[in-house]
């Protein structure tokens, strides 16, 4: 007993023991064939993985030579109008680098691009994206296969495409086969031959239903029905005599036919309300089709702005270049005096210092600067803002140089026309407009869902019933005889049934929802029009402000114009004083400045009356047709256009019955016109035109005296100007134009040019070849039809 217990003991110490040392620790279980290469195991849930995604690059993105600095200028320059620029950009732009609006400066997005999404730029697919944009919800049903259909009021941005609310209309095909069994007992007496104590019975039913939402808001339906029932309830042939039998035939087949319609009589009824949503879907389309209008006229804005700004780039690294020159060549001069003993150290140092700040100046002007006073992208910078709005890789070897000269016509635009063409062309306006119509489709709508809600229903049904299905052809037996044929039936007519429904719903007491819904299309058809006069008042006061700058910006060309010249003389007689010892070398580095600026101030001056007179046909909606650009759909599959004129002939062929009129009206009133077309519609009021007033006349005593103290005597505006005629394309090569160095120091004592007469080598006389060619608009026929025609301007001679 003792050792018995003893034995239990020790095994009880012995099991605690091992129990204590391996703890609660968990037990790996064991596998066969386990491999010590654990590569499916995963220490973390979440890490920075790479998309299985295969989208091949562009050849231009790969290809992408390293980008031009200041000590690289293997290059050559390729020679572009800025007709062939918008024609590469047109051609070669899928998304469009700028943002809607109508802001005379813009903020270059190229940087924003690639951490945006699609959906925030546009392109050229949106007016596609929005055709085809659908709704979720697919058509609805009921047990029975009829249409159900949408409730309550839609609204504008709850449609999708003009094919998505015209689905609505389409007829939906539905079908079911039911099979169930029965086996139970019953809570009825033995014996009873009608309903028995223990029942059991099959039943199938199978239907097929077709059914439409009419255009007039009605539901028409077709529906097949086809029943079979079978069960233990004591027929005829199996009960005994004198019995009652509970069925004619152990089983049965009842075959419907039916056709039912469905029609408000209040509520949601007739042609203009149910095709309400085709119409918003459609103008839908239409505010798609303007916005990418708007799209197209901004990037060739921009791109032109870009090519301008390009312009004066270049015009800013010549004027510096220039200025280079003249600085080393006083420096020069002032070593020379230095060294005989007539100057000082103090005129050399200042000379040497004015030398450096225009060879800084001119590495800014080619490079790009970040400090104060220097263009932050230069010559290199802005070549390159204008490659990614036209469409072509940063650096591919060549440098654009732009070879059209801005215009110094002077252009006066007939107010009134201009206002006329811009309240009917405007894009902006265009869309507000078609907000409008939708917002007062949207009141129609909430008007209709006060109405009680009233409909009718009629059904009619033809019904066989027989002991077999059986063929559709007659026999001689009919039910309830066995072998009847339920199809027998059906066919013979011997059946028919007809049903009227009349079901009223009137609207929750009070109706305060409906009514706020009507109250609230009202206030937004009311913002919305309101809206559309402020922002046609705003569109009046910016574009008197862009032409109040074409007024300004001429004005500007012809005083620093004069300002330059009257530089250049200054810089001469300086040149001459500070020779013959008449002046100090500041005078001289002083003059040589102010020349500098008068002349980069003119360049400028120029190009933005180039910009503003672009401005002003940009506003007045007319800058496409001007530019020979047209927008229009692509071509369509030729089976589509088959199609099309076999629904004309169709058509055509037919009678027309005039019973009444379209619903829901009129919502547009065609395609666009002209700017001549334009006037007509929205009126020009009575002409006014403007007189030039030329600088010398711009006198104006007032308090302080005349505003010409000196009584200088003006240059004419007409007269010949001292200035840079010398096109962009006849400056010389990359290195002679860009160099940051003088590569031929000039003469001690030069005379004050306005320009650098480089020879132009015979290869960089045309346009360098590459793999994008430039177009001209004319290069092929295109039909402008559809197109407004430009609008002219008359060029006023200056006095």
């Amino acid at each position: 007993m003792n050792r018995s217990l003893f034995r239990y003991t020790a095994f009880l110490q012995l099991g605690l023991a091992v129990l204590l040392a391996t703890g609660c620790a968990q037990t790996q279980p064991f596998f066969l064939n386990e491999s010590p290469d654990l590569q499916h195991y995963l220490n973390a849930a979440t890490a920075i993985e790479y998309p299985d995604v295969q989208v091949e690059s562009l050849p231009g993105t790969l290809q992408t030579l390293a980008p031009l600095t200041l000590g690289n200028h293997d290059y050559e320059f390729w020679n572009l109008t800025l007709e062939e620029c918008v024609s590469m950009a047109l051609q070669n732009s899928k998304f469009f680098l700028t943002t809607s609006g109508t802001a005379e400066f813009r903020q270059n997005i190229a940087t924003q691009f690639v951490s945006g999404q699609s959906e925030q730029f546009g392109s050229v697919y949106d007016v596609a994206i929005q055709q085809t944009t659908t709704q979720s919800a697919p058509l609805a049903i009921d047990g029975n296969g009829n249409r159900l259909l949408p409730r309550g009021v839609v609204r504008a941005n709850q449609v999708g495409g003009v094919e998505d609310a015209l689905a609505e209309f389409d007829a939906q095909a539905s079908s079911f086969i039911d099979f169930s069994t029965t086996d139970r007992a019953q809570n009825v007496g033995a014996g009873n031959t009608i309903n028995p104590q223990f029942a059991t019975a099959r039943n199938a039913t199978q239907q097929a239903a077709l059914s439409k939402r009419l255009a007039t808001g009605g539901v028409a339906t077709l529906r097949e029905q086809v029943l079979y029932s079978a069960n233990n309830t004591l027929t005829q042939s199996q009960a005994a005599p004198g019995t009652i039998a509970g069925r004619a035939v152990g089983s049965d087949y009842t075959a419907i036919l039916e056709a039912q319609i469905q029609h408000p009589l209040m509520r949601n009824r007739g042609t203009l309300i149910n095709r309400t949503p085709v119409v918003l879907a459609s103008l839908n389309e239409d505010i798609s089709v303007a916005d990418f209008e708007i799209q197209v006229r901004n990037l060739v804005r921009d791109v032109e702005n870009a090519y301008w700004d390009l312009y004066v780039a270049y015009r800013n690294v010549s004027t510096a270049i220039i200025g280079r020159n003249s600085a080393q060549a006083t420096q020069r001069f002032a070593e020379l005096q230095f060294e005989e003993g007539v100057g000082n150290i103090q005129e050399l140092s200042q000379a040497r210092e004015q030398y450096f700040q225009f060879r800084a100046r001119v590495q800014a002007a080619l490079a790009g600067s970040n400090l104060p006073g220097d263009d932050q992208l230069g010559v290199y910078g802005r070549e390159r803002a204008l490659r990614a709005l036209i469409g072509l890789e940063a650096t591919d070897g060549r440098l654009i140089r732009p070879i059209n000269e801005p215009s110094l016509a002077r252009l006066e635009f007939d107010w009134n026309e201009s206002v006329a063409q811009m309240l009917y062309l405007s894009p902006e306006l265009r869309q507000n407009k078609y907000r409008i119509k939708q917002n007062e489709l949207e009141l129609m709508l909430a008007k209709n869902q006060i109405l009680p809600d009233v409909n009718l229903s009629f059904l009619y049904r033809w019904v066989g019933v027989g002991d077999t299905l059986g063929p559709p052809n007659r026999r001689d037996v009919d039910f309830p005889a066995v072998g009847s044929s339920a199809l027998a039936e059906l066919t013979g007519g011997q059946y028919q049934e007809l049903g009227v429904r009349l079901e009223f719903t009137p609207t929750p007491i009070g109706s305060a929802r409906e009514l706020a819904r009507v109250q609230n299309a009202k206030l937004r058809l009311q913002q919305a029009q309101t809206f559309l006069q402020e922002a046609e008042r705003m569109a009046v006061n910016q574009l008197s402000d862009a032409v109040a700058k074409v007024s300004t910006h001429y004005q500007l060309v012809q005083t620093n114009a004069q300002r330059w010249q009257a530089a250049e003389q200054e810089v001469e007689a300086r040149l001459i004083e500070y020779e013959k010892g008449l002046s100090a070398v500041n005078v001289v580095l002083q003059s040589q400045q102010r020349r500098a600026d008068a002349q980069i101030t003119y360049y400028r001056a120029l190009t933005e009356y180039n910009k503003s007179l672009n401005y002003v046909e940009y506003l007045k909606g007319t800058m496409l047709a001007n530019s020979a650009i047209t927008l229009r759909e692509g071509v369509w599959n030729s089976k589509a256009y088959l199609d099309a004129l076999e629904r004309a002939r169709e058509r055509a062929a037919g009678y027309q019955l005039q019973y009444g009129v379209t619903r829901p009206g009129v919502v547009r009133t065609g395609p666009v016109r002209d700017g001549d077309a334009a006037v007509q519609i929205t009126g020009s009021g009575a002409e006014s035109v403007g007189a030039h007033v030329p600088p010398s006349e711009m006198m104006f005593d007032g308090p302080m005296g005349s505003s010409n103290p000196t009584e200088l005597d003006w240059v004419p505006a007409d007269s010949d100007l001292n200035m840079d005629e010398v096109p962009l394309s006849e400056m010389g090569t990359p290195r002679e134009m860009f160099s940051p160095e003088a590569i031929n120091n000039p003469a001690l004592m030069p005379k004050a040019e306005a320009s650098i007469l480089l020879p132009t080598p015979p290869a960089l006389q045309a346009p360098v070849t590459g793999s994008v060619a430039p177009m001209s608009y004319q290069s092929e026929t295109v039909d402008h039809s559809g197109a407004p025609a430009p609008v002219s301007r008359r060029a006023l001679p200056v006095r």
